[in-house]
């Protein structure tokens, strides 16, 4: 069996089926450009960005690298419509979507060439967007990082794949060659991962924020904001603990909680506060122990998975 010939392979035509996640304030163009040049899927995330910073970030990585990449749009973002249009103008040949229905977009990306692969926490959601006209989606369970379902990657990709025609792509709780292969175990086509990725040399992130990463045991991962309706996945920090609590024991209302998390995750990223950021992070994170190239991760994690596939 081969890991890197797949109906994603082929649909995006990348050498390996792997994409980066779309990891709002982090994937930007270095980091994206860096996978895509070694053969995965890199990433931009548009997040809730100002519309010019983005098309610099999009040309600079067609600069970086001829190779395919793509752009994550967060549909609950304010200014969804302008990044909607935006990646037809800059023809962008992937888009990847999160946080909604991405119904409305669709005939103008499908008539601009763009490749869509919605980002799916259950079979519901999944089912209506292959009807939307979907290529390929992403099932991503609890584990991953960031804005999280309740649903694990083991339970929700084989009952995704059993829904649709279209392939479906594995994300949540992967950072090896291991969860590859049990990807391609449970139907999937292809891969996402967010968290392996943050130790990348080419991550942009503020090096604390690598530190709490690669330092990270199987334990250090919390879930805030459940109450508010918007959970989210981060790594153990003074701050996240101090969110938990207050969302435990009342002391904390949603508003309150909604305002202290206003911003955090820019304060991880980009100056590494401990007392103010919230360091988005999957459950995996105790798998990733060192810094270093995204070629390197890819070529080894393939590698890996290539073989233990074939055993």
């Amino acid at each position: 069996m081969t890991t890197t010939k797949t109906k994603i392979t082929e649909l995006l035509g990348i050498k390996y089926p792997i994409l980066q996640g779309g990891m709002a304030w982090i994937a930007e163009s270095t980091l994206a450009a860096a996978v895509s040049d070694a053969g995965g899927l890199g990433i931009i995330a548009g997040g809730s960005a100002p519309i010019d910073y983005l098309r610099d970030q999009i040309r600079k990585c067609k600069s970086l690298t001829d190779k395919p990449f793509g752009v994550n749009i967060m549909l609950m973002s304010p200014n969804a419509d302008d990044l909607a249009q935006l990646v037809v103008e800059e023809k962008v040949p992937v888009v990847t979507t999160g946080a909604g229905n991405p119904s409305k977009y669709m005939p103008m990306w499908k008539e601009a060439g763009i490749k869509v692969i919605p980002v799916i926490p259950s079979v519901a959601l999944a089912k209506r967007m292959e009807r939307a006209g979907a290529d390929a989606v992403v099932a991503e369970g609890t584990e991953s990082g960031g804005h999280i379902g309740e649903n694990t990657t083991m339970c929700l990709v084989p009952q995704v794949v059993d829904a649709l025609e279209i392939p479906v792509i594995a994300a949540g709780g992967i950072a090896d060659g291991r969860g590859i292969a049990a990807s391609f175990m449970l139907g999937a086509e292809g891969v996402q991962l967010g968290t392996r990725f943050l130790a990348a040399e080419e991550c942009q992130i503020h090096p604390t924020y690598k530190e709490l990463v690669v330092d990270a045991k199987d334990t250090d991962s919390v879930v805030t904001g459940r109450y508010t309706g918007h959970p989210c996945r981060n790594v153990k920090t003074k701050f996240s603990k101090k969110l938990a609590s207050g969302e435990r024991d009342g002391s904390l209302t949603p508003d309150q909680f909604e305002e202290l998390t206003l911003g955090s995750l820019r304060k991880a990223v980009q100056e590494g506060n401990l007392e103010e950021g919230s360091f988005l992070c999957g459950a995996i994170a105790g798998l990733v122990k060192k810094v270093e190239p995204a070629k390197d991760m890819i070529e080894e994690m393939f590698k890996e998975a290539e073989e233990l596939l074939n055993k």
